[in-house]
């Protein structure tokens, strides 16, 4: 804590310390810092709780343990992880449920072009603590369990095709997954105090039944990625049996863009940026350096295709803070009234102009009452 009100006191401008790694023109203006929302300050809160900038209004399209709306379909319980797919002229939200003892899975609902809900059904049952994942270039859902030795399961989002678990993929505590395909790998963060960062290489892309597992490394101030032996870990850890394996403090969500994955750890507070091109590693985001930071607790990462990131806090104070390309991060939005929860999932439907999240554990602090959120507005499309 004394670090933290000494970078807090004085801080570190972008590009002035090497953290171990080479600091590219890429990220000329990294590390972000605390300024202006483009969306203006948030107003008091709405009738749900939620505050939001100017413009912009919420709804409730789920809650746990509820039928969803015009369905028979009971939402589930721990609402973690999600994503956005096209479904004609409409949309499906998946979320995955973050529920042990074979209770976990990942349910999705059906939108109209209008954003009318159509349709809500199970895509996955009978897993433990999925958390997050991620969506797949071929319209697949990667659903990730947070266990130790965990599976990636490959779903369908429409619900007609049975999930399928990848093994290939590594067992882990697994947490999200970013699909790259101009390299036609998938990244994958681990949820441990020295987990790992990963990349899986299907033998043929867009088949993920076999493929190699490799790790990032780190010697010096050279990353290189290496074959993990075991992706089974029958013996031995995946993130343990690398030489100079490159250690994370709580991998969180990912996001990948433009040749670079983004992806955040939560036992530090901060967001990261792969550029795969470059072969460099970069922070986008460290709560030690910049003053009176807005964003704590990081998890789940999102964004859009003007380049902003947004970014789900797992506590602090409840928001979703945005990061500009200008390198500015600033609240979004914040719930109220649910300090015993955590924001998660946030995705855009492909328009763009709505974006869904849930609140883990919602107003009661428990997982049957988590809530899932849709803010309609004014989403930047160019800056």
């Amino acid at each position: 804590m004394e670090r933290r009100h000494l970078l807090r006191g004085a801080v570190v401008g972008a590009g002035a310390v090497a953290f171990g790694f080479t600091m590219t023109r890429e990220s000329f203006g990294y590390p972000a810092q605390t300024g202006p929302s483009p969306y203006g300050a948030l107003r008091a809160a709405d009738a749900n709780g939620i505050q939001l900038p100017q413009g912009f209004t919420s709804r409730i399209v789920a809650r746990s343990s509820q039928l969803v709306a015009g369905t028979s379909h009971r939402w589930h319980g721990a609402p973690d992880g999600g994503a956005c797919f096209a479904d004609g002229s409409g949309w499906i939200y998946v979320s995955n449920a973050e529920l042990s003892n074979g209770a976990g899975g990942a349910g999705a609902i059906r939108f109209n072009a209008n954003g009318g809900i159509t349709g809500a059904y199970s895509i996955l049952s009978g897993t433990n603590r999925n958390c997050a994942g991620g969506a797949t270039p071929w319209n697949t859902w990667l659903s990730c369990e947070e266990v130790s030795r965990g599976y990636v399961y490959e779903t369908d989002p429409r619900g007609v095709n049975a999930a399928v678990r990848r093994p290939a993929m590594g067992r882990f505590n697994h947490e999200a997954a970013a699909c790259d395909p101009d390299r036609r790998v998938i990244y994958l963060t681990e949820d441990e105090t020295t987990g790992g960062f990963y990349r899986f290489i299907p033998t043929t892309w867009g088949d993920l039944s076999s493929g190699t597992l490799q790790i990032l490394t780190q010697n010096g101030s050279a990353l290189r990625w290496v074959t993990v032996p075991d992706p089974s870990a029958a013996s031995t850890l995946t993130r343990n049996q690398v030489p100079d394996t490159r250690r994370f403090n709580g991998g969180e969500g990912c996001y990948y863009r433009g040749n670079i994955c983004f992806f955040t750890t939560k036992g530090d507070n901060r967001v990261w940026a792969y550029n795969a091109a470059a072969n460099t590693l970069d922070i986008v985001y460290d709560d030690n350096l910049t003053a009176n930071p807005p964003l704590t607790g990081v998890d789940n990462i999102t964004g859009t295709p003007v380049g902003d990131l947004y970014v789900a806090e797992d506590g602090g104070n409840m928001e979703i803070c945005i990061i500009t390309p200008d390198d500015v991060v600033a609240p979004f939005l914040r719930i109220t009234g649910q300090n015993s929860s955590e924001i998660c999932g946030p995705a855009f439907n492909p328009a763009g102009n709505r974006l869904y999240f849930s609140s883990q554990r919602g107003t009661s602090g428990s997982s049957s009452g988590g809530i899932t959120y849709e803010v309609t507005g004014p989403f930047r499309t160019s800056r």
